[in-house]
């Protein structure tokens, strides 16, 4: 009995190998992709429609620099970056506060422009009174005269004499090639004129603090530290946020 109980157990190890091998779980299959590139068999329809589906891709890809260069929004956020700096308080307000609070001014300055836009371009689109190409040339004649108010002619003259174009007669003939670099060197130099106007007072105060330590013997003290309190306290009295606002808004 004991020599056939080691060949019992064998003969059962034996049966039972092939049940758990077909018991265990399998790998799990990973299907392939394949690409391929070769002619399109589709008709001119459809070409032309993918084609177009292209262009709209693109036209939203670039909208954001769009939205940036050819609005009000590059003085609004240079200034409100100004502002914090002069305060010196690093990332307060947060980056995401000050670029949202310039959208929604760029947006409350520009709802003029973008209703103008859509009386003379988009709804005369969509009711199929003009093609695409009309209605984008519609739609360039309100930005290019919100644009063209804000612009110095001794920057849209160093377009226009690089690209050896003769002088336009009537805002609708100005080319967006020169008028939207015109345009934002113009307005960057507004933004850094309006900051430095925000720096001065700060200035001042950083100016005052640091003769006192100085004065003092306090030489290894930080100024930023004292004067950080003064600077914002000065900035909540006179309401400062609501004066930056309002310039902002009374300079376009």
């Amino acid at each position: 009995m004991r020599k056939s109980f080691p060949l019992m157990l064998m003969f059962l190890l034996v049966l039972l190998l092939p049940t758990a091998a077909s018991a265990a779980p399998t790998p799990p299959v990973i299907p392939s992709v394949d690409l391929k590139i070769g002619a399109g068999t589709g008709s001119p329809q459809e070409t032309s429609t993918v084609v177009q589906l292209l262009l709209i891709l693109t036209v939203l890809s670039v909208a954001p620099a769009i939205l940036l260069l050819m609005t009000c929004f590059t003085r609004i956020v240079v200034v409100l970056s100004f502002t914090r700096n002069a305060l010196g308080t690093q990332q307060m307000p947060p980056n995401q506060v000050l670029i949202g609070l310039a959208l929604f001014m760029t947006f409350f300055v520009m709802a003029p422009t973008f209703a103008k836009m859509n009386e003379t371009a988009v709804q005369p689109f969509l009711q199929g009174k003009m093609n695409q190409q009309q209605a984008l040339a519609a739609a360039a004649v309100p930005l290019k005269e919100f644009m063209a108010k804000q612009t110095r002619q001794k920057d849209l003259a160093l377009f226009l004499a690089y690209t050896k174009a003769e002088k336009p007669k009537t805002v609708q003939d100005i080319p967006l090639s020169a008028l939207v670099p015109a345009y934002v060197i113009s307005e960057l130099k507004t933004a850094f004129q309006i900051g430095f106007m925000i720096f001065v007072p700060f200035l001042v105060i950083d100016m005052i603090v640091s003769s006192i330590l100085m004065g003092m013997g306090m030489m290894m003290l930080p100024p930023v530290m004292i004067s950080l309190p003064f600077k914002i306290l000065l900035f909540i009295m006179v309401d400062g946020w609501y004066l930056i606002v309002k310039s902002l808004l009374a300079s376009f």
